[in-house]
Protein backbone atom coordinates (compact mmCIF):
# COMPACT_ATOMS: atom_id res chain seq x y z
CA UNK A 1 0.00 0.00 0.00
CA UNK A 2 2.45 2.83 1.04
CA UNK A 3 4.48 1.70 -2.34
CA UNK A 4 1.71 2.13 -4.34
CA UNK A 5 1.11 5.86 -2.51
CA UNK A 6 4.70 6.44 -3.44
CA UNK A 7 4.46 5.57 -7.09
CA UNK A 8 1.28 7.54 -7.90
CA UNK A 9 2.88 10.46 -6.00
CA UNK A 10 5.85 10.53 -8.24
CA UNK A 11 3.79 9.85 -11.19
CA UNK A 12 1.12 12.85 -10.22
CA UNK A 13 4.13 15.44 -10.44
CA UNK A 14 7.64 14.07 -11.69
CA UNK A 15 8.54 13.12 -7.85
CA UNK A 16 8.39 17.05 -7.44
CA UNK A 17 4.46 17.26 -5.72
CA UNK A 18 5.29 14.92 -2.82
CA UNK A 19 8.35 16.84 -1.85
CA UNK A 20 8.36 20.64 -0.91
CA UNK A 21 9.95 22.31 -4.02
CA UNK A 22 13.57 23.91 -3.29
CA UNK A 23 13.19 27.59 -3.28
CA UNK A 24 15.32 29.79 -5.28
CA UNK A 25 16.74 32.81 -5.32
CA UNK A 26 14.96 35.41 -6.95
CA UNK A 27 16.11 35.72 -10.76
CA UNK A 28 18.25 33.03 -10.28
CA UNK A 29 17.66 28.92 -10.65
CA UNK A 30 19.99 28.60 -7.40
CA UNK A 31 18.75 27.18 -4.22
CA UNK A 32 18.03 29.91 -2.01
CA UNK A 33 19.66 28.83 1.14
CA UNK A 34 21.57 31.21 3.86
CA UNK A 35 24.50 30.02 2.58
CA UNK A 36 23.67 31.19 -1.71
CA UNK A 37 22.46 34.60 0.05
CA UNK A 38 25.14 35.34 2.24
CA UNK A 39 28.14 34.54 -1.55
CA UNK A 40 25.90 36.71 -3.13
CA UNK A 41 25.79 39.57 -1.07
CA UNK A 42 28.90 39.86 -1.22
CA UNK A 43 29.04 39.14 -5.37
CA UNK A 44 26.69 41.93 -5.36
CA UNK A 45 29.19 44.44 -3.25
CA UNK A 46 31.60 43.04 -5.55
CA UNK A 47 29.77 44.31 -8.80
CA UNK A 48 28.92 47.77 -7.24
CA UNK A 49 32.62 48.40 -6.61
CA UNK A 50 33.55 47.65 -9.65
CA UNK A 51 30.55 49.68 -11.13
CA UNK A 52 31.63 52.58 -8.93
CA UNK A 53 35.27 52.17 -9.17
CA UNK A 54 35.55 51.54 -5.78
CA UNK A 55 39.51 49.95 -5.31
CA UNK A 56 39.49 50.23 -1.79
CA UNK A 57 36.47 48.11 -1.37
CA UNK A 58 36.89 45.51 -3.98
CA UNK A 59 40.58 44.97 -2.08
CA UNK A 60 38.46 44.64 1.21
CA UNK A 61 36.26 41.90 -0.32
CA UNK A 62 39.44 40.15 -1.73
CA UNK A 63 41.56 37.32 0.42
CA UNK A 64 45.24 37.47 1.32
CA UNK A 65 45.16 34.11 -0.07
CA UNK A 66 43.84 35.47 -3.53
CA UNK A 67 45.70 33.76 -6.70
CA UNK A 68 44.76 35.12 -10.38
CA UNK A 69 46.11 32.89 -13.25
CA UNK A 70 45.17 35.44 -15.97
CA UNK A 71 42.78 32.89 -17.61
CA UNK A 72 46.11 32.18 -19.86
CA UNK A 73 48.53 28.78 -19.86
CA UNK A 74 51.40 31.47 -19.14
CA UNK A 75 52.63 32.04 -15.44
CA UNK A 76 53.61 35.39 -16.93
CA UNK A 77 50.28 36.96 -16.16
CA UNK A 78 49.39 35.29 -12.98
CA UNK A 79 49.72 37.48 -9.52
CA UNK A 80 48.37 37.13 -5.93
CA UNK A 81 46.83 39.69 -3.49
CA UNK A 82 50.01 41.95 -3.81
CA UNK A 83 49.19 41.76 -7.57
CA UNK A 84 46.04 42.89 -7.47
CA UNK A 85 46.68 45.54 -5.25
CA UNK A 86 48.53 46.79 -7.88
CA UNK A 87 46.04 46.24 -10.72
CA UNK A 88 43.57 48.32 -8.66
CA UNK A 89 45.98 51.25 -8.51
CA UNK A 90 47.10 51.22 -11.83
CA UNK A 91 44.94 49.42 -14.86
CA UNK A 92 41.84 49.77 -12.83
CA UNK A 93 42.28 53.72 -12.71
CA UNK A 94 42.13 54.13 -16.21
CA UNK A 95 38.69 52.89 -16.53
CA UNK A 96 35.53 54.99 -15.99
CA UNK A 97 31.53 54.71 -16.76
CA UNK A 98 30.98 51.29 -16.24
CA UNK A 99 28.34 48.60 -16.77
CA UNK A 100 29.04 45.58 -14.92
CA UNK A 101 26.18 42.90 -14.62
CA UNK A 102 26.24 39.09 -13.46
CA UNK A 103 24.11 36.92 -14.01
CA UNK A 104 24.28 33.76 -11.43
CA UNK A 105 24.19 30.17 -12.86
CA UNK A 106 25.73 27.88 -9.79
CA UNK A 107 26.82 27.83 -7.20
CA UNK A 108 29.02 25.00 -5.48
CA UNK A 109 30.13 24.54 -2.27
CA UNK A 110 33.55 22.30 -1.80
CA UNK A 111 34.51 21.84 2.07
CA UNK A 112 37.50 20.46 3.85
CA UNK A 113 34.89 18.37 6.00
CA UNK A 114 32.02 16.42 5.05
CA UNK A 115 29.45 18.35 7.54
CA UNK A 116 27.09 20.71 6.71
CA UNK A 117 28.81 23.34 8.82
CA UNK A 118 30.89 25.90 7.02
CA UNK A 119 34.04 25.66 8.23
CA UNK A 120 37.06 28.11 7.30
CA UNK A 121 38.22 26.81 4.16
CA UNK A 122 35.30 25.88 2.53
CA UNK A 123 35.29 27.42 -0.68
CA UNK A 124 31.73 28.90 -2.46
CA UNK A 125 32.60 28.55 -6.76
CA UNK A 126 30.45 30.86 -8.35
CA UNK A 127 29.32 30.66 -12.42
CA UNK A 128 28.54 33.86 -13.66
CA UNK A 129 27.26 35.01 -17.25
CA UNK A 130 29.63 39.00 -17.30
CA UNK A 131 27.84 41.75 -19.30
CA UNK A 132 30.35 44.84 -18.87
CA UNK A 133 30.93 47.94 -20.89
CA UNK A 134 33.40 50.02 -19.95
CA UNK A 135 35.56 53.13 -21.45
CA UNK A 136 39.07 53.06 -20.77
CA UNK A 137 41.90 55.55 -22.31
CA UNK A 138 44.45 53.64 -24.02
CA UNK A 139 48.26 54.59 -24.12
CA UNK A 140 47.82 57.65 -26.37
CA UNK A 141 44.85 58.97 -24.52
CA UNK A 142 42.30 57.73 -26.70
CA UNK A 143 38.92 56.87 -25.37
CA UNK A 144 37.51 53.01 -26.58
CA UNK A 145 34.10 51.97 -24.94
CA UNK A 146 34.58 47.96 -25.38
CA UNK A 147 31.86 45.58 -24.81
CA UNK A 148 32.54 42.30 -22.65
CA UNK A 149 30.66 39.11 -22.45
CA UNK A 150 32.36 36.23 -21.17
CA UNK A 151 31.66 33.03 -18.74
CA UNK A 152 33.35 33.88 -15.47
CA UNK A 153 34.01 31.89 -11.95
CA UNK A 154 34.43 33.51 -8.91
CA UNK A 155 35.70 31.43 -6.43
CA UNK A 156 35.22 32.91 -2.67
CA UNK A 157 36.73 31.19 0.52
CA UNK A 158 34.92 30.96 4.17
CA UNK A 159 37.59 32.89 6.56
CA UNK A 160 35.42 31.37 9.53
CA UNK A 161 33.70 35.08 9.77
CA UNK A 162 32.66 35.99 6.24
CA UNK A 163 33.57 35.45 2.53
CA UNK A 164 36.31 36.79 0.55
CA UNK A 165 37.06 36.54 -2.95
CA UNK A 166 39.82 34.30 -3.92
CA UNK A 167 39.77 34.11 -7.77
CA UNK A 168 38.05 35.52 -10.65
CA UNK A 169 37.89 39.31 -10.17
Amino acid sequence: MVRSVVFVCMLASGIGACAKKQQTIPGTRIPDTAMNQDVLKVLETYRNAVESGDAKTLLLLASENYREDGGTPSIADDYGYEGLKEVLASRFQRVSDVRYSLRYQHIRRECPSEGRDLTPGCLARVEVLVDASFTVKDMNDSARRPDKRDQNELVLEWNGDKWLIVAGM
